[in-house]
């Protein structure tokens, strides 16, 4: 019997594994990001560690990130957060969940968090619920980009047309916030 448990608790691993890279993430429009997201924030990633959870065939790699809160939209986050994830490296090994946002210590970022510790990835339509701040240039504006590096010229096509949404000039990240403030004050 226990043989079974472990083949079958083996199987379901492998399964949810494999539908994890074959899943294939619909963009949530903006109404979408602002709404389902029980946090919204903007952080700088301060620290990032991977840590071995469960055993035998339940054994699994998740990483810890953790961010210095900059500015807080949604939800009370406190002076730092940290996100579960699935995936992370230890020792040479590596788990990925395909489209997750993979993050590195001073990363800067404003997130749509939720279910946090009880999803595989924490965020709003996974990679979707991440948005870069960068700077192109020392005291220079800061814009914002989605996780795959595109610029996010427009919110209101978030979800409808993805090659729309990002076409055109960055938003500025006050922009990004003050968008983000207009549609949770007009959902109060």
């Amino acid at each position: 019997m226990k043989t079974l448990r472990s083949l079958l608790l083996m199987s379901c691993a492998a399964l949810a594994i494999a539908s994890a890279r074959a899943t294939t993430v619909i963009p949530p429009t903006f109404d979408q990001l602002v709404n389902d997201a029980e946090l919204i924030f903007q952080g700088t990633v301060t620290d990032v560690r991977s840590q071995w959870i469960g055993e035998g065939a339940e054994r699994a790699i998740v990483s810890f990130i953790t961010f210095q809160i900059e500015d807080t939209l949604k939800g009370n986050p406190g002076g730092s957060y940290t996100i579960r994830m699935l995936g992370g490296t230890i020792d040479g090994k590596t788990w990925e969940v395909t489209d997750a946002p993979r993050f590195k210590v001073g990363d800067r970022d404003i997130l749509f968090v939720e279910h946090n510790n009880s999803q595989f990835v924490p965020l709003v339509g996974i990679m979707h619920g991440r948005f870069h701040v960068q700077q192109a240039e020392p005291n220079g504006p800061e814009s914002i980009s989605k996780d795959n590096g595109a610029p996010l010229a427009d919110v209101t096509k978030l979800g409808k047309d993805e090659a729309a949404a990002t076409s055109g000039k960055a938003l500025s990240s006050a922009d990004f916030k003050s968008a983000i403030r207009q549609k949770l004050a007009a959902t109060r």
